[in-house]
């Protein structure tokens, strides 16, 4: 598996586990600071189709911009595209780390499902 891009935020501690995870099960991959290179709409779109999560999982909820703007209740009446086009506005909003390769796409970081997803033990 090549060309893993790994999106994170360095001063979140659930990304720094994530990071040393990759590095210690020898998982190459190109890091992409969240805030200063944010997801754009396109790619957005494809993670969400290419992946298995539905789209709020690709909001970070305990963000202090998602309680900033009440996006629990705004996301409610929201569509999808424009859901997508907030995601890209402002990277403290997509919940992280992400990790984007040709067949996976993980939102969040449970050691499990990457274990699972690079069949490792």
């Amino acid at each position: 598996m090549k060309n893993n891009i790994f999106i994170w935020y360095p001063k979140c501690s659930t990304c720094q586990k994530a990071k040393k995870w990759l590095e210690n099960n020898q998982v190459k991959f190109q890091e992409r600071h969240i805030v200063d290179e944010v997801p754009t709409e396109k790619e957005l779109k494809e993670w969400i189709q290419k992946g298995k999560y539905p789209i709020k999982k690709f909001f970070n909820t305990s963000g202090l911009k998602y309680k900033e703007l009440n996006l629990k209740e705004k996301l409610l009446t929201m569509k999808e595209e424009e859901q997508i086009k907030l995601l890209a506005s402002n990277g403290m909003l997509i919940k992280r780390p992400i990790l984007v390769s040709e067949d996976i796409i993980l939102v969040g970081f449970k050691e499990k499902e990457w274990e699972e997803a690079f069949k490792t033990k």
